[in-house]
């Protein structure tokens, strides 16, 4: 498996084989040079070849595949043909943030683009496949119900993008993605992309889709953000929680934020929370309408409000200029989800906070996070506002190490130990005769048949005193 690394000098976008409609477009959108994952992997995917990318968010990995296939397209027109080029995401915001980038990309070339996800009517997206774009962007969930009613047709399709495989995995699409996979010519250009390149479960996906991949690794998610600052603020409970928050929205310099939590509970809850302290704020999660979730993000985008509260639908494909702090109100549940969560800032160059808040149960969580990203947390503090918890209390030592005095005899005990282990051991398997008292009478301790005699108890004296007599046998006839 060939693995390329990054060169020292980057080229120009003019130098990369591209069409010169494609060059314009750039221009006009004042891309000077590509990002190292653009440079590597744009000659690689005209050369035809499967390829396996892993870079981090941010990086520019839309470009670096959108580019190569507008090129592919527009060289070799077929206007009769159906769809020819497939991006699979695993979420509505990607699929909508895709799209927006083929569009502005393509905006010189007469290449058009369709989006399929969750949340549009069946008839309106059956009429997007009447129209036959040459690229559809869609979620597998959606897909493979039109899939089952037979409406799209990809015997033309000419490349399979998978953008954020690891992710389709984690939400349980990865058996969608090899079906929407089996669908299309085997004759095709398949391209992974993911900006973390987990190893469970990617294998059987690689060697069921790809053919003789190339693999480009850039960055994984265990390297450091040297982009953002990343630091943790112990809380005592959620209350204390909410108090930091709040502090941070008033005392932070931001021109955005996107605050994070683990519900769509919690979400709503601190949302209500956030607008009754006078914050510009909006909810985001999986239970919203698609109008709804639309809404938000054009107002995100347009700054009509500057704190989004989120679930992790937001923590993949949400790529919105001037977020330079993310906090963390409950911290990811692993460690992948928390690189996706604050690579929401830090994009393109740009420097970015993130602030996770630890409480008691999240304190274990948290070091192994560290562990996995081999990062160490900044430690922060806000005055004022501390808390009783300062972290797990320290397990004291026993014996040598607490610095402890020996017991006397100690040593004379330890052998007096060891020679009765070693009677135990000898004697396993033997078996004990109970001991028997002498009797009074001075004579031996066993019958005349070898056995020990066997002693009866007497009555006891209170009860013979109150006139119970013990209970007599009766002799047989």
């Amino acid at each position: 498996m060939e693995t390329q690394t990054q060169t020292a000098e980057q080229p120009q976008f003019s130098t990369l084989g591209l069409h010169e409609r494609l060059i314009r477009g750039l221009e006009d959108l004042k891309y000077e040079q590509p990002t190292p994952v653009q440079a590597q992997t744009i000659p690689a995917v005209l050369e035809g070849t499967d390829l396996m990318v892993g870079a981090e968010t941010g990086s520019g990995k839309t470009a670096a595949f959108i580019l190569p296939i507008l090129h592919r397209l527009h060289t070799n027109p077929a206007p009769k043909s159906g769809t020819r080029a497939l991006v699979l995401v695993p979420t509505r915001e990607l699929a909508r943030q895709v799209e927006k980038q083929c569009e502005k990309l393509a905006r010189f070339t007469y290449i058009k683009s369709g989006m399929i996800i969750g949340g549009d009517s069946f008839k309106f997206q059956a009429s997007i496949f009447r129209k036959n774009p040459e690229i559809i962007i869609a979620t597998p969930g959606r897909l493979m119900e039109h899939l089952e009613k037979g409406t799209p047709d990809f015997k033309d399709l000419e490349v399979l993008v998978l953008d954020e495989a690891d992710r389709m995995l984690d939400m349980g699409f990865g058996a969608d993605v090899l079906t929407i996979a089996g669908r299309c010519p085997e004759a095709r250009q398949t391209l992974l992309f993911s900006a973390t390149m987990k190893q469970k479960g990617m294998q059987d996906m690689t060697e069921q889709v790809l053919q003789n991949p190339q693999t480009i690794i850039l960055n994984t998610a265990r390297d450091p953000h040297e982009n953002i600052r990343q630091q943790i603020i112990l809380a005592d409970d959620l209350q204390h929680k909410d108090k930091l928050l709040d502090w941070l929205l008033n005392n932070e310099t931001y021109e955005k934020a996107v605050v994070f939590t683990n519900t769509r509970v919690q979400a709503n809850r601190l949302n209500g929370l956030v607008r009754y302290n006078k914050h510009r704020a909006a909810a985001l999660h999986g239970e919203m309408t698609q109008d709804e979730r639309n809404k938000v993000m054009q107002n995100f985008r347009e700054g009509r409000i500057n704190v989004l509260i989120a679930t992790d639908v937001a923590a993949r494909g949400l790529d919105v200029k001037g977020i330079d702090l993310v906090i963390n109100l409950d911290m990811a549940r692993n460690g992948d989800d928390y690189v996706h969560r604050i690579g929401r800032t830090g994009r393109a160059g740009e420097q970015g906070l993130a602030v996770t808040f630890i409480s008691p149960p999240e304190w274990n969580l948290m070091v192994g996070i560290e562990r996995y990203l081999k990062v160490k947390f900044e430690r922060r503090a806000i005055e004022g506002l501390k808390g009783h918890y300062k972290g797990p209390k320290k397990v004291k030592a026993s014996g040598k190490a607490a610095g402890r005095k020996k017991k006397p005899g100690g040593k004379k005990r330890q052998e007096e130990l060891g020679k009765q282990r070693h009677r135990d051991k000898k004697n396993i398997g033997k078996r004990r005769t109970p001991a028997v008292k002498p009797q009074a009478s001075g004579g031996e301790n066993k019958t005349a048949d070898g056995n020990a005699p066997v002693r009866r108890k007497k009555p006891a004296a209170k009860l013979v005193d109150a006139g119970f007599e013990p209970m007599k046998r009766k002799k047989k006839d």
